[in-house]
């Protein structure tokens, strides 16, 4: 398997180079040449697989798809490391709840940093330090969070050997939690930097280093946010631990009528959709790859808050960008992102795989007048029924009112983003097909608006009690590449 650009660059790279290099010289995306395709035999041998040895058996099957360079031994045992009950607090892994007839919730947020990125992260940390010691060589780490993805990349690299992590975040938009995740962290190899700004700007500085091709080879940058292939091929894996679960026989005797078969594929499969919260698209990018791959998905729910970009783009056609001051701050801020990293990536596809047309999108078109349209291009009409994608929004007001309502009717509480995705999946439910929602995080890390609706503050991990009284350990910057660079510099030994 080698992997291209989604702007055109053909240079055959294996998973290990694009593992560490994060965006392609020409700016653009990695993926791979094809996607592997699953029929229903082979589907069927990957629920057994699920069924009898568990998630960590499920990742090595999916992973050595995209992975050659890399052992089956060695690649089997970094996934029987990463996926344990341990680190995850449960034996599933990634568990199925029900929250009403036919609408399930798939809780990802069991990891070190109580949200859904330690799926990924973990397994990138154990990636890179694998692979920098086999090669002998350091890597210098640098990534933009709106929130969760910092502390996810954060623990999931301290300590490791030849990594230096510096993640760049919106200064005083992440929740108190949030902050108190990342900044309370003393370990000497992490580097918190705090952007005078919105999450776009700090995405774009991560952008504009790695496209300073010498700067970037000379300090070994890497990334971590979903724009590295590696990261979000790791999220495949639960869409089908979430279909296994939501299919099977156990659930399926608890929760009201049999999903439909899946009659686009003829093989006699049944059918579920998934709904995702989603401001960088790159979550909901895995569950494309996953349908692209034959997982039986019926559709793809994008689910924004108030930034609704993407709900715009699957409403209308045109993808339209908003600058910071436009960027609203929300009540589910991991998502106050008007720039989404992985939609080129899900465009690319769109598009017949047309590296001069997406190039001209994303590298021409978007950054000249700040929008493109496709809604007369004969490619976007039925974008939906081929890709499955449909979109919705929700606002602080759904929000509180799902989470009362959750909280009220089936005792579970989740987090606002979760309640963006719930307000949404309720609206494009179908009969006989299961809606799953991706969980997004552990309530406590948004406890202001949970007390608000609640009238009380969620349930604190015992680990986590005090930690925003902590000594802090952050440095602000201006939303300034320049400074960005230097502070690398001077950390950096070379």
């Amino acid at each position: 398997m080698h992997y291209l650009s989604t702007r055109g660059d053909a240079t055959p790279r294996a998973f290990c180079d694009i593992l560490l290099e994060g965006l392609a010289p020409d700016g653009g995306l990695y993926l791979p040449e094809r996607y592997p395709q699953i029929d229903a035999a082979e589907l069927a041998r990957l629920r057994a697989v699920h069924a009898s040895q568990g998630y960590a058996a499920l990742a090595f099957e999916i992973l050595s798809l995209y992975i050659a360079d890399i052992p089956a031994a060695d690649l089997r045992a970094i996934c029987e490391k990463t996926y344990t009950a341990d680190v995850f607090g449960t034996p599933e892994m990634v568990p199925l709840k029900p929250l009403e007839p036919g609408l399930f919730l798939l809780g990802l947020s069991n990891g070190p940093t109580l949200a859904f990125k330690d799926m990924a992260m973990q397994l990138l940390g154990h990636l890179f330090e694998y692979e920098l010691a086999r090669r002998g060589e350091q890597l210098n780490i640098l990534g933009a969070t709106s929130g969760d993805t910092g502390s996810a990349a954060e623990y999931a690299m301290r300590g490791k050997q030849g990594i230096r992590v510096f993640m760049t975040s919106p200064h005083g938009r992440m929740s108190p939690f949030q902050q108190a995740q990342m900044f309370s962290l003393q370990d000497e190899n992490i580097h918190n930097i705090a952007i005078e700004g919105v999450f776009d700007d700090c995405q774009d500085i991560v952008k504009a280093v790695s496209n300073d091709l010498a700067f970037k080879a000379r300090y070994k940058i890497g990334t971590v946010n979903s724009i590295n292939w590696a990261r979000l091929l790791a999220q495949v894996v639960y869409y089908f631990a979430g279909y296994f679960q939501a299919t099977s026989d156990r659930v399926q005797a608890t929760s009201g009528p049999s999903p439909q078969p899946s009659p686009q594929r003829g093989e006699g499969e049944k059918r579920v959709s998934f709904t995702v919260p989603s401001g960088n698209f790159g979550n909901v990018c895995a569950g494309h790859v996953a349908r692209m791959m034959g997982l039986p998905i019926a559709h793809l729910v994008v689910a924004t808050n108030e930034n609704d970009v993407l709900d715009e783009f699957f409403r209308t056609g045109i993808y339209r960008v908003r600058a910071a001051a436009d960027t609203l701050e929300t009540s589910s801020p991991s998502m106050d992102i008007s720039k989404a990293s992985n939609f080129e990536r899900f465009v690319f596809d769109l598009l017949g795989r047309d590296a001069a047309a997406t190039r001209a999108l994303f590298a021409e078109q978007l950054p000249r007048q700040g929008f493109f349209d496709l809604s007369r291009d004969t490619r976007f009409p039925g974008a939906a029924a081929r890709y499955g994608f449909q979109s919705g929004r929700s606002t602080h007001a759904d929000r509180l009112a799902t989470i009362r309502d959750l909280h009220q009717r089936c005792a579970v509480t989740i987090d606002t983003h979760t309640a963006d995705g719930v307000k949404v999946a309720r609206e494009h439910r179908e009969g006989g097909v299961p809606m799953i929602v991706l969980e997004t995080a552990l309530p406590i890390k948004f406890a202001d608006t949970i007390t608000e609706a609640l009238g009380h503050p969620p349930e604190r991990p015992a680990k986590f009690a005090g930690i925003e009284d902590l000594p802090k350990r952050v440095t602000v910057l201006s939303a300034d590449v320049a400074q960005v660079k230097a502070l690398i510099a001077a950390q950096t030994k070379i």
